[in-house]
């Protein structure tokens, strides 16, 4: 049996940051962890260059069912206070699009780092950890079995993340604890996932496959406009994964593929300069013929413009900046890149990230009701919320 101050359960980016901080307090700490090696999940993060905060992080980039849950703990620990760390190691990073941030060589740069400091602050790493059993003494201590050995802890922080990224070895061992210990958990499905056609539309739309393109994409009165990429199975890129978080089955979707073109208004000009100009070679300019083909008849396009009304503009302002479509389901959590739902926070301190039913017992992470954006928002939650409970436990 081995007795500590705060035991761990999950060697991710919040698992790791709490570990930290609590060591820093001079807490005695282990981190449990299934996987073969701690940190698989930033590994992947940003195709391997590791999206590790955005310069832009606010409340509304995040879903819950209490969206005000995550402010105490983004306003406490920012992105300016990881980027101090980031800076401390000299590690080179790079700014994209809405704020983004990305490290310049490798992910694996973050976790070296994150590791570097579990190493300094004396954060004790098992891993191929399989826990067995989790339970609370008579005294009020938590009892952790893994691999046939006790650890034995006042503190315990579940910081085992969620079910996407099944490949990297996801499980729901942080809902099936919450759970044991009372909590209730936020319908859970995939976040940050690709879209898939229905039966009818794959037919028509998996020639498109390989084709990227700028568009906006509205659900539920949410848009956003960033790259589309057409699949063999579907919708991807940036802004189906950013509307899916938004989108639940059933609903529709609206895709504008010209975001802020006025579209009937080209047209106009262009029939009064090129009449005898055939409407595709118009559209082509603009977007994939292969895209114009499969959205508007052949008849259509294949006619000059001075033969067609404004209805006829009308009808192809509708299929292209208009276009509804309601996808079939999404691709899972083998492809997604968070989970949506959790532990319900209303059960959980904001401040402190400890449950509110079982003193001692802390959620930290994906696993908890807190889901951002794309775009470093997650890693984000996962500094600040193991940064919060790293200050308590």
């Amino acid at each position: 049996m081995s007795k500590v101050d705060v035991i761990i359960i999950g060697a991710g980016a919040s698992g790791l940051f709490c570990a930290i901080e609590a060591a820093r307090r001079g807490r005695q700490v282990v981190v449990l962890d299934h996987a073969a090696s701690p940190g698989r999940k930033i590994l992947a993060s940003g195709g391997g260059r590791c999206n590790f905060s955005n310069y832009e992080v606010a409340p509304g980039h995040f879903l819950s069912a209490n969206p005000h849950f995550c402010k105490s703990a983004l306003s406490r620990y920012n992105q300016w206070n990881f980027l101090e760390l980031i800076k401390e190691y000299k590690i080179r990073f790079t700014e994209r699009e809405h704020g983004q941030l990305f490290c310049e060589q490798s992910a694996s740069e973050i976790l070296a780092m994150l590791l570097d400091q579990c190493q300094k602050s004396g954060v004790r790493i098992f891993t191929r950890q399989t826990i067995t059993d989790v339970k609370r003494s008579e005294e009020g201590e938590f009892v952790v079995t893994a691999n046939q050995s006790c650890y034995v802890a006042t503190s315990l922080v579940i910081a085992s993340g969620g079910l996407a990224m099944s490949n990297l070895g996801a499980t729901d061992l942080g809902y099936t604890l919450a759970k044991k210990f009372g909590h209730t958990i936020i319908s859970t499905r995939p976040g940050l996932v690709p879209l898939t056609f229905s039966a009818s539309d794959k037919e028509i739309l998996t020639p498109l496959t390989g084709i990227a393109i700028k568009a906006t994409v509205t659900c539920r009165k949410e848009s956003f406009t960033e790259n589309l990429l057409f699949t063999h199975r579907g919708l991807s890129g940036p802004v189906i994964l950013q509307i899916s978080n938004y989108w639940q089955p059933g609903d529709p979707i609206t895709i504008d593929l010209l975001p802020g073109c006025d579209l009937l208004e080209g047209l106009k000009v262009a029939q009064k300069a090129h009449p005898q100009r055939q409407l595709k070679s118009v559209l082509n300019e603009h977007l994939p013929k292969r895209l114009v083909l499969a959205l508007l008849s052949d008849e259509l396009i294949s006619r000059p413009l001075q033969s067609l009304s404004y209805a006829d503009f009308a009808v192809v302002q509708r299929h292209l900046q208009q276009w509804t479509l309601r996808p079939a389901g999404n691709e899972g959590y083998k492809s997604a890149e968070v989970t949506m739902g959790g532990v319900n926070t209303g059960e959980v301190s904001s401040k402190t990230m400890e449950s509110r039913k079982v003193a001692g017992l802390y959620f930290v992470g994906e696993v908890l009701d807190v889901t951002g954006w794309l775009g470093g928002y997650n890693l984000q939650w996962a500094w600040s919320s193991g940064w919060c409970a790293g200050q308590y436990v």
